[in-house]
């Protein structure tokens, strides 16, 4: 029970006097005087002593030693893949841009492959974030700039040349800016049930590109549990198994401590079931586990503890899979002290998915076991998105999609955070879309120069690289 001065608090918290929409706008607009909108073009000169080979070693140390090399391969691939490793060390360099102190559930590690299509609980199709395992209190100016660097370097990993390059960069912001000038008019209920559904993705992108739009929601359709049985398993005795692919899928007898993985798997599973709804554990416990096996995945999450376990239903047509994913402390923790965000690294990536998507998967939960934190979803449930692939997408749809990035960056921000005055701050014109775009431009530029010194430390020797990535 409450003590009566918490009880006190909460009521004050709730009587207290509404400040209006247009209040909220203006508040955000005079925020200018203090931090001038132009200042966001500043890329500062890096840290003495910045060494972005450094942060990756030491990133090295927390993860699974035989799957590093693997990390360092996926990031050698081309700038693109490189700055999606690097979340933590663009955390860095934005510590010394300038911000306006407006802070939202920040994703931590935005960029445009971490936004795309996933089934909401409601079994529709929407494009949001989806990757959450750096979320965190954090800057709105943090997620934006790095999502329209990222899709700058995207742009150009594309084939784009240099205007086109600046084009999706100044989509993204240009998206993110409008939509969140809407969403700061809105009712906070009407913000939360939105969401960005088919129809609202074809009407960003040209005619000719509707065909291929309809086929990636057609494919992600496809892509449920069933799909990936017959996609991840074969048939030993009878009974449906995860196919190995070393050393990206490798079936374990024992963990990395020495203990039988079974056992640890029924702890692991005890922990998780507490922290999901009663009716999600009655649910869950219908089902029967059939095989585990440890899996590599994504760019920077190589080389964090990662498990893939199948379960069957009411019979071998009614597979679950589910993703038990280790989750280790954002990079933006060094910079933003948050009581929030303390305790259960899995049940921060929760509550952050949770704030963020509205409606996400109905098993997402965590657990911590051996004093690692994990959480837990399903695998590839109606999944799916862009395919930023040079000759797959043309450089032009993508600036097209990088508009749409910057809505959904805009939704997750207006859900945790105050759209109106962030929505005052950046103004009606297109005043930030340039600005940032500035920024984007230079921080592309500082991304080459990063993968060139990756490429150098792997080529001395001073950085270990599997032969396959993949």
């Amino acid at each position: 029970m409450a003590k009566p001065s918490q009880s006190r608090a909460m009521l004050q918290h709730f009587t207290a006097p509404r400040i209006s929409i247009a209040e909220r706008f203006a508040a955000g607009k005079a925020l200018r005087e203090q931090i001038p909108r132009e200042s966001h073009a500043l890329l500062p000169e890096p840290a003495p002593g910045r060494d972005p080979i450094a942060v990756l070693k030491a990133q090295a140390l927390t993860r699974l030693a035989q799957l590093v090399p693997v990390r360092h391969a996926r990031m050698q691939e081309s700038p693109f893949a490189f700055l999606r490793g690097a979340a933590a060390i663009m955390a860095g360099d934005l510590a010394a841009t300038p911000r306006t102190g407006l802070m939202v559930q920040a994703c931590g590690d935005m960029h445009v492959a971490n936004i795309g299509l996933y089934a909401s609980a409601e079994r529709n199709l929407v494009l949001a974030i989806n990757d959450f395992d750096e979320t965190h209190l954090g800057p709105w100016e943090w997620d934006l700039k790095r999502l329209a660097a990222s899709a700058l370097v995207a742009a150009q990993y594309l084939g784009a040349d240099p205007a086109r390059q600046r084009e999706a960069a100044s989509r993204v912001v240009a998206g993110y800016r409008t939509k969140l000038r809407e969403y700061g008019k809105m009712g906070f209920m009407e913000v939360w049930y939105d969401r960005l559904d088919q129809a609202s993705v074809l009407d960003a992108f040209s005619a000719d590109a509707h065909k291929r739009v309809e086929a990636s929601f057609a494919k992600a359709r496809g892509r449920d549990h069933l799909q990936v049985l017959d996609k991840m398993t074969d048939l030993v005795d009878e009974q449906h198994r995860i196919r190995e692919i070393h050393p990206f899928v490798i079936r374990e007898t024992h963990t990395e401590d020495g203990e039988p993985v079974y056992e640890v798997l029924g702890e692991l599973l005890e922990a998780y079931l507490a922290s999901l709804p009663a009716d999600r554990r009655i649910l869950l416990k219908r089902y029967r586990i059939l095989d585990v096996v440890r899996k590599v995945v994504g760019v920077g999450s190589v080389g964090t503890r990662c498990w893939v376990i199948l379960l069957s239903g009411a019979d071998d047509d009614d597979p679950l899979f589910l993703q038990v994913k280790e989750a280790q402390p954002s990079v933006l923790a060094p910079y933003f002290d948050s009581e929030a965000e303390s305790g259960s690294q899995g049940q921060r990536v929760v509550r952050g998915q949770r704030l963020i998507q509205g409606s996400p998967d109905i098993f997402l939960g965590w657990c911590e076991l051996r004093g690692r934190h994990f959480y837990v979803r399903q695998l590839r449930d109606m999944k799916g998105g862009i395919d930023i692939t040079p000759g797959v997408v043309k450089p032009r749809h993508f600036v097209e999609y990088c508009q749409l990035c910057g809505w959904a960056l805009a939704l997750a921000h207006a859900k945790s955070g105050d759209a109106a005055r962030i929505a005052g701050y950046l103004g009606k014109s297109t005043v930030m879309d340039e600005v940032i775009a500035d920024f984007a431009v230079a921080y592309g530029e500082r991304t080459r120069e990063d993968h060139a010194r990756l490429l150098a430390a792997i080529a001395s020797g001073d950085l270990p690289v599997a032969s396959e990535a993949r």
